[in-house]
């Protein structure tokens, strides 16, 4: 006997839910509610838009009800918002939000993919200002169309996390004057701080008037008001703080909530009633290496969770792994990845870490494009399974982290990654791969081979007068140096050994960590015990400091930045 489907949302997870139901039965009966105009556009390239990489606002939508019904036989129905649901009578209630007329209709099996609502704070004064949010196809044309006919003098973005960024980054393509206000004292949350400042040098380096640690107080008529006291003057007024999941609807229902405040649903995405099921962005889900749930607002997940749930529904065996957060965003010409935990979360953890950082090429050095790949990896001591990465750089970043990915998933270690055999040509890569390098590295450390030190840590070695060993040659010292360094090329190391204090620590460093670390080897089968490889490098230092000095005046540590 054929049964009858109802999904609320018609976006990722809703959408695929209901092409999949399809796929695995031509009898049932699949009705499909979205109370916006669109359903199935693409959310992630929304922001594109505004810089013209996407040039008409009808390209984001990629199916329309009619093709839902013509191609799958699905009830696609837009602007039909579900209201209410009756789970005791096995009914959702329904407003045609054209017609304002209210229905009902039953189900078998309902699934709930209501998606997350932006995040608008009652800040004082914002009934006074211009404020847009970035959530669906009407957005982003309401905020273009508002642009052509305001032409501002400058746009505000609230936020640096994904949408921030992305918007920040092609209103600046368009041509506009942008600031970018995040309260935080960093963008994008999903890096550690010492990876941060890679994306904040590459934002400023593209005029963008980047406000970090700074908290929006009040809005007025063109104006936003922080907490230091600065106000900035602009016409428009884009909130990219961030989202909230929209279980009012499964709360209203009497559904249980988890303590993330998103909708509680088992690991076969079954909600506290059995024959409710729900996924996307309004559920929260498991991480399995913080052993705890939390919210992941990624497409990704959702088309996983929806095709799962459509294999539930007819009996299909479910898999469930629990989900580690893997991402990736361009920031102009860089790219950030990263995967699992970093350290801000593992701050709340009881778990035991160590990190490294490398700074190698991307690809065989004399290739012309070959840049440079900010690399860190975060495991787990004493075990060395690997339970975080980030990567950021010109080059090709979302590689390295989705193997880093897999083998988190496979409950990999550091020393797994040393045997990786990976693709290699000249054009795309190393022979030893970034993420072999990685391996070798946190194995060594790992295994107590030799020590490191944070780039982090190096302002205040400085200030305490640590005697700091740069090894690089003659005309990268020229170049920019640490100001308090000791200054002896590896090529000249052994034959200057005299002039490396025994009595205290000697910190080492190179240009991105890979002749210091000979130099470190060198020095320990020589008698040194304290002695620590700087991890990262000089131009992982540069990175590090540069933007804390222009932003806060303070005095550089370093006589010359070099990124080059």
């Amino acid at each position: 006997m054929p049964s009858k489907y109802l999904v609320v949302g018609g976006v990722a997870g809703g959408a695929s839910t209901a092409a999949r139901l399809r796929r695995l039965s031509e009898d049932d009966e699949i009705i499909m509610f979205e109370k916006g105009p669109h359903v199935s556009f693409s959310n992630c390239s929304l922001p594109y838009y505004l810089s013209g990489t996407v040039a008409n606002v009808d390209d984001l939508v990629l199916m329309c009800p009619e093709k839902f019904r013509s191609q799958y036989n699905i009830d696609a129905r837009v602007n039909n918002e579900v209201i209410a649901i009756d789970r005791e009578k096995k009914e959702v209630e329904v407003k045609n939000l054209e017609s304002g007329e209210t229905y009902r209709e039953n189900y078998d099996k309902l699934v709930l993919s209501p998606g997350a609502r932006p995040i608008v704070p009652p800040i004082p004064g914002i009934e006074k200002a211009n404020i847009h949010t970035v959530r669906n196809v009407v957005d982003i044309d309401r905020l273009q169309q508002d642009i052509e006919k305001t032409r501002p003098s400058r746009i505000t973005v609230i936020g640096g996390g994904f949408i921030g960024i992305e918007v920040v980054e092609n209103l600046i393509e368009a041509g506009h004057t942008v600031s970018l206000v995040e309260a935080a004292p960093q963008v994008l949350s999903q890096f550690d701080t010492d990876m941060a400042q890679i994306l904040h040098k590459e934002l400023i380096d593209h005029d963008v008037d980047l406000v970090v640690n700074d908290r929006v107080t009040a809005f007025d008529t063109n104006k936003v008001m922080l907490e230091s006291g600065r106000e900035i003057e602009t016409e428009i007024i884009v909130m990219g703080i961030g989202v909230t999941p929209d279980s009012a609807l499964a709360k209203a229902a009497g559904l249980k909530i988890g303590s993330t405040g998103a909708i509680r649903v088992d690991h076969n995405y079954r909600t506290s009633d059995p024959d409710i099921y729900a996924v996307g962005d309004a559920i929260q889900v498991y991480n399995p290496i913080l052993r705890d749930y939390y919210t992941l607002a990624l497409a990704g997940p959702a088309q996983r969770q929806a095709r799962a749930v459509a294999n539930h529904i007819h009996n299909i065996p479910v898999d469930y792994h629990g989900y580690i957060g893997s991402s990736v965003v361009k920031v102009f010409d860089y790219n950030a990845a990263s995967t699992g935990l970093n350290e801000r979360m593992l701050q709340n953890t009881s778990i035991e870490y160590d990190s490294v950082k490398i700074v190698p090429k991307d690809k065989v050095g004399i290739m012309p494009d070959a840049e440079e790949l900010h690399f860190k990896i975060l495991f787990e001591v004493p075990t060395g399974r690997i339970i975080g990465a980030q990567a950021i750089g010109r080059g090709n970043v979302d590689k390295r982290i989705d193997v880093i990915a897999a083998t988190i998933t496979a409950k990999g270690t550091v020393d797994h990654l040393k045997d990786l055999e990976l693709c290699y040509a000249p054009p795309f890569g190393t022979a030893k791969d970034v993420v072999n390098m990685a391996g070798y590295v946190a194995s060594n450390i790992l295994h107590e081979t030799f020590k490191q030190v944070q780039i982090t840590e190096i302002r205040s070695l400085v200030e305490k007068g640590a005697f700091i060993l740069d090894v690089r040659e003659q005309e990268e010292w020229d170049v920019g140096h640490i100001k308090v360094a000791k200054h002896i090329p590896l090529s000249e190391l052994r034959q200057r050994i005299d002039e490396i204090p025994r009595d205290q620590p000697v910190y080492v460093h190179c240009r991105s960590g890979q002749r210091s670390y000979n130099a470190v080897l060198a020095l320990q089968y020589r008698g040194y015990t304290e002695v620590y490889n700087v991890a990262g490098g000089y131009i992982g230092l540069c990175f590090h400091e540069y933007f804390h000095d222009r932003m806060t005046g303070r005095e550089p540590i370093v006589t010359e930045y070099d990124f080059t």
